[in-house]
């Protein structure tokens, strides 16, 4: 016969039962620290967020925005290091390890976000994703698009050919790849951590800054900017990226579905990006901001030449090149 005293009983032993197995259970998720350069206003943190939610069986992810975790250029090392589980990071943090990577840096290289999605679906694009595990042991997941980066200046100079840029000190992120992209736009670049550029276009330490359209509304550099220079110069994307030993860890089907999610978060990132993109270059006009385009064509032969007569383009991988603009 069930007395209340028995059933009071059995609930507490099925209570303890299931605590001793609730940790064994959350063990078998492992927490993964995801940091990024981008503030929590980006889309792309939405996009994480998606990401997050839609992974939750598999992983816990823990969002840090803003560099608070680790700054621009260090999260690699971190991964390699151990001591962090997944970035969005730069093709040319990829770049100044693995010098092959380099091509995926240059100017002018794509002509649009969806040559870009293209180029890391195809098998070129599979090739150089595994230089990346090889070399650095990250599992490269996708492009995160974030625009067309545009050229933004807080002097009163018109700009109409790379010859014009002489003597501007343009913001770049430290690194030799974004360095020589300064120099191919025709300016004299200046690293800069990206959470300072406001401070430095405001007082003068830097003349411009290049980024695409939303990343100048997130960040507020149009405040500090008197004019955009549409360049045009380099579809800019990050790449999200996991630690290869946390990646082999997961089962085939663990593995199919994070990169399904992080697929469709991804997607999801660049139609926002897009849609935003073709609303700011009217709004910035409306607040004040000159906007209008250069020789573009002079730019890009300016670009091109110098990359080609650089020791960038040595390390090349042969045909490469090609296969890029074939797709």
């Amino acid at each position: 016969m069930i007395n209340r005293r028995n059933l009071l009983g059995a609930v507490a032993s099925v209570g303890l039962a299931f605590a001793s197995i609730t940790p064994a259970l959350a063990q078998d998720v492992p927490q993964l620290r995801f940091s990024a350069v981008f503030s929590e206003q980006d889309i792309r943190a939405d996009m994480m967020k998606q990401l997050q939610e839609n992974v939750a069986d598999i992983a816990d992810l823990e969002l840090y925005y803003g560099g608070n975790l680790f700054k621009q250029t260090t999260e690699i090392i971190a991964i390699q290091r151990g001591n962090l589980e997944m970035g969005n990071v730069s093709p040319q943090d990829i770049a100044s390890q693995v010098p092959a990577f380099s091509i995926l840096t240059s100017a002018y290289l794509f002509r649009d976000a969806e040559h870009l999605n293209e180029f890391f679906k195809s098998d070129a694009g599979a090739e150089m994703k595994a230089m990346a595990e090889d070399q650095l042991g990250i599992h490269i997941l996708g492009p995160t698009y974030f625009g067309t980066r545009q050229v933004g200046l807080r002097i009163d100079k018109e700009i109409n050919t790379p010859e014009d840029m002489a003597g501007v000190k343009l913001r770049m992120p430290g690194g030799d790849a974004w360095q020589f992209l300064g120099r191919a736009l025709g300016a004299n670049p200046t690293p800069m951590a990206y959470a300072e550029v406001y401070t430095g276009l405001q007082t003068g330490a830097i003349d411009g800054q290049d980024n695409p359209l939303p990343n100048v509304e997130n960040m507020k550099f149009y405040e500090v900017m008197d004019q955009i220079v549409m360049t045009s110069h380099l579809v800019g994307y990050d790449l999200l990226v996991i630690s290869q030993k946390v990646w082999d860890s997961f089962t085939d089907e663990q593995r199919a579905e994070f990169e399904a999610a992080a697929d469709e978060a991804i997607a999801w990132s660049t139609e926002q990006h897009l849609a935003r993109e073709g609303e700011l270059a009217s709004s910035f006009e409306e607040q004040g901001l000159k906007i209008y385009t250069p020789d573009v064509d002079a730019f890009r032969e300016h670009a091109q030449k110098m990359y080609l007569d650089s020791d960038l383009s040595k390390d090349w991988p042969e045909g490469m090149l090609d296969r890029i603009n074939a797709l």
